[in-house]
């Protein structure tokens, strides 16, 4: 039996139907996946759905009894008061009695006077009656699993944490009907993956909209598309869906080649008929005529982006090398003891929980932040280009093309040549008309076009992107995937989208507790492959690991032979002797006149890199044994 039903929708504005007599109908249980292109109406039908607005025609009705919660794609701007009072408002009616009931509690920490009293045990009472105490627990519940502070006014709260708050107060009622639009939105990966896990145990009916592609491969069990005003639905997972849509896709692109054929030659029947109207059908003329209605109401699908990165010369081949940083904030230590080397071409992703210290990590590589501790070596010939998640590059008050010409002509070079700005706005999807729209008005997947059509404007060898991929639609998201995966610069990537990460990045930085950071070889499943194998290696009692380390037991707690003490001694000059010779092989290879020479001599200088750093490595070791020794 349905609970939702959309029966004849209708709604533009001012414009082609946004809505074309769309019907629809939720079953219970059912978790479904909204998908279309940014600007297609997939928020404006959620609103509709939700009672926020009404349809031009049409009726939406639901089942007898039926709650919905409905969690926004953008935050509002007036919502005041503390997170546990914003949660507990999605409780509905019984919400004020448990608000009541924890005032007064507070109150009689300070105050004693009978009234309050009197008002402390009426509400307990009521509270027992109510079985509001549940309700209580349900707060906690979802505050914990959500990792958000009661008390935390909302206001003070960062974007991630406002995102994590509204969505806690859509999921505390356990509502029979669940419309979440953009949850994964600013959310870490941590926070993804147990909203993933609640949902898919989650007893009502889910109706959402998401970027995140393994979010909706693990969760949809139906794809519902709004394309041109029309529904098109596929009951089946994400993956089949795609496979489905490619054949319907090459389907109608051969019937209207055919359609197009069949009209242009009844054109030149038409043409040739004027000469000769005894012998002109009059029933084939009439579906001529249909036939031009039909082309005039065709409504073709919207195009594909073209985005291009513009390039700057190569850098050297060492972009930066970090060694032993250190930083934080009071007691909060978000960078504990890290080295890294990062060269020419590296796709690095860069992943950790909200306030984990990744934008500080970014600044801090990039030259913008002085560490604490530690030191930063950049290369040579260096042209970043930077992507804010929080797009305060962006000027709300002037229009789209102002802000990627920044008010100063109206064209654009790119690839060394000028191109006019609106020409080159379309390609991101805008049209003549959009460009002079304020920005202040545009949708969340037009601000973020908008953000790559100025970032790239600017020819660059280093990108430095935080959480790019937040509110594109699913074709633009992969299209940037392709040009990212064939720039030839080095990358670094801030991201919670799992899927973009395994596609583009080939090593990952995790930002890990405490300040320790550690670097995984490819993407996040790679990443979690290694930390599974991490956690679930157990050594064997026969194994040689089980015997050298029950060996390396036995000797720690002896004392150091004379030898041994020699040797010890020793270490710290034959330290000082590689890392100096390591250091110059990193000066020959950043500059890139050593890149002309003869390919032997830069094989044979990578070769001799490797051999100090193993040879390093074996003396660090055998210093942190000796040392054990007493």
């Amino acid at each position: 039996m349905a609970i939702i039903s959309l029966q004849e929708i209708t709604l533009a504005f001012g414009g082609p139907l946004l809505f074309d007599r769309l019907s629809l109908q939720l079953e219970s249980g059912e978790r479904v996946a909204l998908l279309g292109r940014n600007g297609v109406g997939k928020t404006t039908l959620m609103k509709v759905i939700s009672g926020q607005l009404k349809p031009d025609d049409g009726k939406v009705s639901f089942a007898k009894g039926v709650q919905v919660a409905y969690l926004p794609q953008e935050i509002p701007s007036n919502m005041i008061g503390n997170v546990s009072d914003i949660v507990l408002s999605g409780l509905g009616e019984l919400a004020k009695l448990v608000s009541d009931y924890h005032h007064v509690s507070h109150r009689l920490e300070t105050e004693h006077t009978q009234k309050l009293l009197d008002e402390f045990d009426r509400l307990q009472t009521e509270m027992n009656r109510s079985n509001a105490w549940e309700i209580d627990r349900q707060v906690e519940n979802v505050l914990s699993h959500m990792k958000l502070d009661g008390q935390a006014e909302f206001q003070l709260l960062s974007g991630g944490q406002k995102r994590r708050t509204l969505l806690a107060k859509a999921l505390v009622s356990s509502p029979q009907i669940l419309m979440l639009d953009e949850p994964t939105n600013h959310l870490d990966i941590d926070s993804i993956n147990w909203l993933e896990n609640f949902l898919q145990s989650y007893p009502g009916t889910i109706f959402f909209v998401t970027h995140d592609r393994m979010f909706m491969s693990h969760l949809a069990t139906k794809i519902v598309e709004l394309d041109r005003g029309k529904f098109f639905s596929w009951t089946c997972d994400y993956k089949t869906f795609l496979e489905r849509k490619q054949r319907a896709l090459e389907i109608e692109a051969a019937q209207q080649i055919e359609f197009d054929k069949k009209l242009a030659d009844e054109e030149v029947w038409i043409r040739k008929g004027v000469k000769a109207r005894r012998t002109r059908n009059e029933g084939r003329v009439k579906a001529l005529l249909k036939m031009r209605e039909e082309k005039k109401a065709q409504r073709r699908l919207i195009g594909k982006a073209r985005m291009n990165l513009q390039e700057a010369d190569f850098s050297g081949q060492l972009v930066c090398k970090a060694t032993h940083l250190r930083h934080g904030y009071g007691d909060k230590i978000l960078i504990k003891d890290f080295s890294t080397l990062i060269m020419r071409g590296d796709k690095i992703g860069v992943i950790g929980a909200n306030g984990s210290g990744k934008t500080t990590l970014l600044r801090i590589l990039l030259g913008k932040l002085v560490p604490q501790e530690g030191t930063i070596q950049l290369g040579t010939n260096l042209q970043a280009a930077y992507y804010d998640q929080l797009r305060e590059q962006l000027d709300g008050e002037r229009s789209v093309l102002e802000n990627v010409t920044e008010g100063t002509s109206d064209q654009v070079i790119i690839n060394g040549r000028p191109r006019h700005v609106i020409g080159y706005l379309k390609d991101f999807l805008f049209s003549p008309e959009r460009v002079r729209t304020p920005v202040k008005v545009l949708s969340g997947g037009e601000r973020n076009r908008l953000c790559l059509a100025r970032l790239f404007t600017k020819p660059s060898n280093l990108l430095i992107m935080d959480e790019p991929t937040n509110d594109l639609d699913v074709e633009t998201l992969e299209l940037l995937e392709d040009l990212l995966v064939e720039y030839s610069g080095t990358l670094l990537l801030v991201s919670h989208d799992r899927e973009f990460l395994n596609n583009v990045v080939t090593s990952t930085i995790v930002l890990e507790e405490d300040g320790v950071i550690g670097e995984y070889p490819g993407g996040y499943d790679d990443w979690l492959a290694q930390r599974k194998l991490k956690t679930d290696i157990v050594i064997s009692e026969e194994s040689p690991e089980k015997k050298l380390l029950e060996s390396k037991k036995e000797q720690v707690g002896r004392k150091r032979s004379f030898k041994e003490q020699e040797e010890l001694s020793s270490l710290p000059s034959k330290v000082e002797k590689l890392e100096a010779i390591r250091d110059e092989i990193y000066t020959l290879l950043s500059d890139t006149a050593f890149y002309q020479r003869d390919p032997k001599d830069i094989s044979q200088t990578k070769v001799k890199l490797e051999s100090t750093e193993s040879a390093l490595l074996e003396i660090y070791e055998r210093w942190e044994y000796l040392e054990a020794l007493e």
